[in-house]
């Protein structure tokens, strides 16, 4: 597994040198219809914490290339396609902190030394100078997860208690019940109050995400969640909603994330070694893209046009086009910065809006203001 170093603009503003995202939080299912992956297509993705770069393979595609500028990044998705590749199911849930087990056999620090010796030298030893990230659960390290983790542990219990909380997630109410739940236990003043300051663009920045990731944002993240938490407790079933449970209990309960789902997760299993890993930023890797090799079909790239500047987000249009089969699908997301092809640019690309807001409205991640699809015409 060979990883290449490039630049980005975004590499000059943020600091790539520990996990950022330990689990991907871009609805999987959403990406995935987007993006109609079909066998022996090539894919592009943003590796990010490397599970929705995995579920990618669920679809049978001929390879799935993940590019990210965070090397630690690219090693925890290393880690996780190891783990696929050479353990068993259960010993993958305990490697990750999504099962807990009493057998010293399912212990993370004992798994992970039966899967170190199928990590490239970098990726072991980054995770042997980070032991505690294996022993208190890989799935909990990232600097977004840590974030959700002083939310649920020190701020939520000043609104609700846990007892509230599992109401919530209860299965079999009906929507009349859920928006009742929502209006008279939920939605409290105290509940209100914690999401305008921790869920703040500053708090987030700073806690989260990370400051220069707000650079081009001209918008509030509060005021737009009122909105979407009402959706997803409300509209969508939160008890099938494992982003939410995860937030609110640290802990994914009965509906795990599509990559470790036992379907799901065997299907990626036996395409693992179509995966290609690679460090790169979107722009340098196409640049560096051989003419000859077959054009790309799609493209999972996560919520990266909000840390480039208009003008750098319409140039990798264009290199993605120059880059694309006639047909390609282009899927991203926008929190707070607005991203979408205009008449303007002058590409052949074009928007698929109605399928776009179809499948926004799936979305179970309620912090992504946006969904975009896009197709590349010629």
């Amino acid at each position: 597994m060979r990883i290449m170093i490039e630049t980005s603009e975004i590499q000059n503003r943020a600091d790539f040198t520990f996990i950022r995202y330990a689990q991907c939080w871009e609805d999987t299912e959403v990406v995935l219809d987007a993006l109609a992956i079909r066998p022996g297509d090539t894919c592009l993705s943003i590796a990010s914490a490397g599970d929705n770069s995995l579920a990618l393979l669920s679809r049978g595609p001929e390879k799935v290339i993940a590019i990210d500028l965070n090397p630690a990044q690219l090693y925890l998705t290393e880690l996780k396609a190891r783990a696929i590749e050479h353990l068993s199911y259960e010993q993958v849930l305990c490697l990750f902190g999504y099962q807990r087990s009493e057998d010293e056999g399912l212990a993370p620090r004992y798994v992970f030394d039966l899967v170190s010796p199928h990590l490239s030298e970098a990726a072991r030893d980054f995770f042997q100078s980070n032991e505690s990230a294996i022993e208190s659960g890989i799935a909990g390290s990232g600097k977004f997860e840590r974030y959700f983790a002083i939310f649920r542990e020190i701020l939520l219990p000043l609104a609700h208690c846990k007892k509230t909380i599992e109401d919530l997630l209860r299965p079999g109410k009906s929507l009349m019940e859920r928006r009742e739940f929502y209006e008279k236990r939920f939605m409290t003043w105290r509940f209100r109050l914690l999401l305008s300051i921790f869920f703040s663009n500053t708090v987030m920045g700073a806690l989260g995400r990370d400051p220069s990731f707000f650079k081009y944002v001209d918008s509030s993240l509060p005021d737009f969640l009122r909105g979407s938490i009402e959706h997803a407790l409300v509209e969508q079933d939160p008890s099938q909603n494992p982003y939410l449970s995860y937030i609110l209990r640290g802990r994914f309960g009965d509906v795990l994330p599509f990559w470790l789902q036992k379907k799901n997760y065997e299907a990626i299993k036996r395409n693992i070694k179509r995966l290609i890993i690679k460090r790169a930023s979107l722009e340098d890797f196409l640049m560096s893209y051989p003419v000859s090799a077959r054009a790309i079909d799609c493209f999972n790239l996560s919520d990266i046009f909000e840390y480039m500047s208009e003008d750098s987000y319409r140039q990798a249009l264009a290199l993605i086009q120059t880059r694309s089969a006639k047909g390609a699908r282009l899927a991203y997301w926008n929190m707070l910065v607005s991203r979408h092809t205009e008449a303007g640019y002058d590409l052949a690309i074009r928007a698929r809006e109605t399928e776009s807001r179809d499948l926004y409205r799936k979305n179970r991640t309620f912090f992504y203001t946006d969904f975009v699809l896009e197709e590349v015409a010629a």
